[in-house]
């Protein structure tokens, strides 16, 4: 750890070209999922005008993705991953091109509006299915692209290009639906994950570092173990967890974009983006600037301030105070992905590094998608105002519980 606080120089990954091609590579790529993210949102809204349609792609895509994340980690450490990450953004490739022929107007004017919803359901399950290899194959990867003495530069720096990626996704996403529609923007998306592809072509084969025949099951309760009995992971992650599933707003923005606060795509995209933004403005500052001390408890602060965020957001009816609030909850949110990915790296075994970011999958990713369903069903049960309100306030109570509960990540400090 003391040659780790040692590297201070927060750029020092950069000069390893492989770690360029590779942040790179994953800096496109995420900004097509994210597009595509955002494109389904605003076409599902548009062909159901239904909540709770929202809130079932979110689902679809989280059922394939916590089925198989345990097993994924599994395969992932006893596989090369770099054919494997390859293999990935091929089939979400496929997975683009059948929205493309979803989208067009041969599909428009022979299927029934809600058959068309549950084919676009059917597609997002299969991507689901995609990142419970992909995404914990990224993760993984950074460890064996440049050395440990690096890990927390290169950690901060992917955490920023990830959230860059995604800012640009959602932005561009709604101002080319504007512009140029729903199918010419799924074209667009393909454009951006063939190119990723091509970044990522060029990493080196790397080493498997999991050679024992261990059993399967064996192998997936090593890595749910190794988190279980790591404590700062365990708490970070749990935090995370309950924080994103009450407290995510995203999957109603479409709702409020239309019918709340009346703006059109390119508002929208924009709203999509301001988590995102603010998150960047705080992993940019860390990566600057790194938290030294009293990482554990900064975190907490982070989190309750996100569920505040979120409160203003659902009750606020003028643009750019919602703008503004989502904005500030991704700064908040910035915190949680510095601290959290941080502890990751430094605390993970190089031989359970894929396991453990399945587990870490599990928890992060897939709570994105179960609040995505939360948030539609609330919002059905609740009504779309009082069903935010309720996941901000539910946020600040798990901050509040977490932080008796957890006193060793309320302590942490790396």
């Amino acid at each position: 750890m003391t040659d780790i606080r040692k590297n201070r120089n927060p750029y020092a990954a950069l000069k390893i070209t492989e770690f360029r091609d590779f942040i790179t590579g994953r800096f496109i790529f995420i900004m097509g999922l994210r597009m595509t993210g955002t494109v389904i949102g605003w076409w599902m809204y548009l062909l159901t005008k239904s909540t709770l349609a929202l809130g079932l792609v979110g689902l679809s895509e989280v059922i394939p993705a916590l089925s198989l994340a345990l097993y994924a980690g599994h395969y992932i450490d006893k596989n090369e991953k770099r054919s494997l990450l390859l293999r990935c953004i091929l089939l979400y490739t496929g997975c683009i091109l059948l929205l493309i022929f979803l989208s067009t107007s041969y599909i428009a004017n022979n299927l029934h509006h809600w058959t068309i919803a549950a084919l676009i359901c059917a597609v997002i399950a299969a991507t689901g299915a995609i990142r419970a290899f992909s995404g914990p194959t990224f993760s993984a990867m950074i460890a064996q692209v440049v050395p440990k003495e690096m890990l927390p530069s290169a950690a901060a720096i992917s955490s920023a290009t990830w959230l860059i990626g995604s800012i640009c996704g959602h932005a561009l996403a709604g101002f080319l639906i504007a512009f140029l529609g729903i199918s010419t923007t799924f074209f667009i998306i393909l454009l951006f994950v063939v190119t990723g592809y091509s970044f990522l072509y060029r990493l080196s084969i790397k080493p498997v570092l999991v050679t024992a025949t261990t059993k399967t099951w064996q192998s997936v309760k090593e890595g749910i173990q190794y988190v279980f009995k790591t404590k700062e992971i365990l708490g970070a992650l749990s935090l995370d967890l309950f924080a994103v599933l009450f407290g995510g707003a995203v999957a109603l923005v479409p709702v409020f974009a239309k019918d709340i606060l009346h703006t059109g795509p390119i508002g929208f995209g924009w709203l999509n983006a301001a988590t995102d933004i603010g998150s960047m403005i705080t992993v940019t500052y860390l990566t600057i600037r790194p938290l030294h001390r009293s990482q554990g408890r900064i975190l907490f602060y982070a989190v309750a301030g996100f569920g505040v965020c979120i409160i203003l957001f659902a009750i606020s009816n003028i643009f750019w105070l919602s703008f503004a609030a989502l904005l500030m909850s991704g700064c908040m949110d910035g915190v949680s992905v510095i601290v959290r990915g941080t502890i990751l790296q430094l605390k993970t075994p190089d031989e359970l590094r894929g396991r453990v970011m399945s587990v870490n999958s599990m928890f992060i990713n897939s709570s994105n998608e179960l609040g995505q369903f939360e948030s539609g069903v609330m919002a059905k049960l609740l009504g779309t105002v009082n069903s935010v309100i309720f996941g901000g306030g539910m946020t600040i109570a798990v901050v509040i519980v977490t932080w008796f509960k957890a006193p060793a990540l309320r302590k942490m400090e790396y």
